[in-house]
């Protein structure tokens, strides 16, 4: 009898400890959240301040709008007649103008004709481009014979004296005798151009070289 008193005894006093570890520990947490949290409040999230923040009355502004300049947006919306805004025109700035006053320059003085034993060569128009400059070249056979052209052999060199490299879109390597009018281009590099002003052009028929069709004085600025 004695032992089993003990037993619940030693019982009571492991369990008075642990409940006594169990205070002093929620103390000891609650403590130390505490600490940690000094400092820190909950945001007001309550309606009525927000509205007091921005009017002291209590109150919100409201703003009233016509009822004929609602009427008129609507109706301008429906009709499509509102308009953004007008952006400057690129053509009024003085670069724009420079360019478009080159520009009608250089075609005063189109077309460019060269002719020769009824073949004729013609400039019609010169496309000015930031890398490039392009001529708008035709051609047109009014003789009795065949004539052959290689324009690996077309001669070009501006007002410096320098030759010119230049490339060939759409022209007849051959046209017959009586032919329709044919058209194409001559394509120089901007960079070929530096500082050049007037360029020359010279074509003869291949192999026989008896054509001898040139231009000059052809503008490039």
């Amino acid at each position: 009898m004695k032992r089993i008193n003990s037993t619940v005894a030693l019982t009571f006093v492991l369990l008075a400890l642990m409940f006594g570890a169990g205070i002093v520990s929620s103390a000891w947490g609650f403590a130390i959240g505490r600490e940690a949290l000094k400092g820190i409040t909950q945001p007001d999230s309550r309606p009525t301040n927000k509205v007091n923040r921005k009017n002291p009355n209590g109150r919100e502004q409201l703003t009233f709008l016509k009822e004929d300049d609602i009427l008129a947006t609507v109706k301008s919306r429906i009709g499509g007649t509102s308009k953004p805004p007008a952006s400057p025109s690129p053509s009024s700035s003085p670069q724009s103008k420079t360019e478009t006053s080159k520009n009608n320059q250089v075609a005063a003085t189109l077309p460019l004709l060269a002719r020769d034993k009824d073949v004729a060569l013609e400039i019609t128009g010169i496309q000015q481009q930031k890398d490039s400059v392009t001529l708008d070249v035709a051609m047109k056979n009014d003789s009795n014979q065949a004539i052959r052209f290689l324009y690996s052999a077309l001669n070009v060199t501006d007002d410096r004296g320098r030759a010119i490299t230049v490339d060939t879109t759409g022209l007849p390597s051959e046209m017959p005798a009586k032919s329709d009018r044919y058209t194409g281009t001559v394509n120089i590099s901007a960079a070929l151009l530096a500082n050049a002003q007037k360029l020359s052009l010279q074509l003869t028929d291949y192999p026989d070289q008896k054509l001898q069709l040139k231009l000059s004085e052809i503008p490039v600025r």
